[in-house]
């Protein structure tokens, strides 16, 4: 039994250190820059179709050239699974998972809302619903899933995935066969290269209908993400140059442009350490304290790192207060908001100080509030609470 797990890059990595995993550099065939992996753009492919179908060119490719293992796997070269452990798995363990199941992929993502939903608020819907109008002419037989489940809250995500290559083969040709129909029926015409990579969005749901129609055993676990996207470094870096020259309008422009070119920046996989959605708060809070008081936290601290922890702390006594004070059914209410919320939260909880400075504006500590509150009322409630001595102002 061999096993074989192609990491999609279109950079140098550090490739872990186990023959298993092999990097396949994706988009080969109009890269700039060869790093000296594997490349997509051999054999059967569609390497230069890369910039709408991002790792699944490579996933293309594992497919139609890849025959001397037992079983395959495709990752990202960020991300790999783990066992709950908090380790990257190996090739035995994967041996062991695969006589049990038939698929080894992420947990599910919970979304705050359906996914036909959230995909709208990103991308275009059409796209989706002509994906569902394909299956239901090409495979009706997934056709029921695919509605059941695109109105619901759940997913996978990432394009990953490990099982038996003639499991994987079909999975591909299925897969393969909706896109190059949806190919032919949608304008390619997009305004960025993030909303070019449309089929590499939708396919990280069909993984999802295709288990659930399948009625796979499917092995789901946790994702190891390693390191920050260069590209979210960079942005962290252009915000402490603003922040550090008090320019708190310069910072909303340039934040504004970021999320226009790169909505994905505040998801958690290119926000490890939360840094960008916490950049967002200081900026949305700056702005506002400037457009009230004709002045702003910029004021009294510019550092980067000393804003971070700041937001950190205020959010987390943010967070006591709106637990503080809710009912059962707003714990509930709240339990189920956004993972952008639930993340600031993560990383905000025992990292921030047991209190705040005591120039901490309303604007300020309403702000955080109502990241953790389930309505208006409820936000009233924890922001009143903080006023009566928990900030310790």
């Amino acid at each position: 039994m061999s096993v074989k797990i192609y990491a999609m890059t279109h950079k140098q990595f550090a490739v872990p250190d186990d023959p298993m995993y092999v990097p396949l550099h994706v988009g080969h065939k109009n890269a700039k820059e060869d790093f000296g992996y594997i490349g997509d753009d051999t054999g059967d492919n569609i390497s230069e179709l890369n910039c709408y179908y991002a790792e699944l060119s490579g996933a293309y490719w594992v497919w139609k050239n890849v025959v001397d293992a037992d079983y395959v796997g495709i990752c990202h070269y960020r991300r790999f699974l783990m066992g709950e452990e908090g380790y990257v798995f190996s090739e035995a363990e994967y041996e062991q998972i695969l006589q049990t199941y038939d698929i080894v992929t992420t947990k599910q993502l919970e979304l705050p809302g359906s996914y036909r939903n959230g995909f709208g608020a990103h991308h275009n819907v059409s796209m989706l619903d002509e994906t569902g109008r394909i299956i239901s002419e090409i495979y009706p037989e997934y056709y029921d899933t695919f509605v059941s489940l695109v109105h619901q809250d759940k997913t996978y995500f990432g394009n990953i995935m490990v099982a038996e290559k003639k499991l994987y083969d079909a999975y591909c040709e299925w897969l393969f066969t909706i896109f190059f129909a949806l190919q032919e029926r949608i304008d390619l015409t997009f305004a960025d290269d993030y909303h070019k990579r449309v089929f590499g969005f939708i396919s990280e749901f069909l993984l999802y209908v295709w288990v659930k129609a399948r009625n796979l055993k499917a092995y789901e676990c946790r994702v190891a993400v390693i390191g920050e996207k260069k590209e979210t470094n960079e942005v962290m870096e252009k915000m402490a140059d603003y922040f550090w020259r008090r320019d708190a309008a310069g910072a909303k422009a340039y934040f504004a442009s970021v999320l226009k070119k790169r909505p994905d920046i505040l998801m958690e996989a290119s926000d490890i350490n939360g840094e960008c959605k916490l950049c967002l708060q200081a900026v949305s809070t700056a702005n506002l304290e400037l457009a009230e008081y004709g002045s702003c936290f910029l004021q009294h601290i510019n550092d980067y790192t000393e804003i971070i922890d700041y937001f950190r702390g205020l959010n987390s006594i943010a967070a006591e207060a709106v637990r503080a004070v809710s009912t059962e059914s707003e714990q509930k209410e709240r339990t189920a908001k956004t993972v952008y919320v639930k993340t600031i939260e993560q990383k905000s909880r025992g990292q921030g100080k047991e209190s705040v400075p005591p120039w901490t504006s309303d604007i300020a500590i309403r702000a955080a509030v109502r990241l953790y509150a389930s309505g208006s009322e409820n936000a009233e409630r924890a922001y009143r609470y903080c006023k009566k001595g928990f900030l310790q102002m």
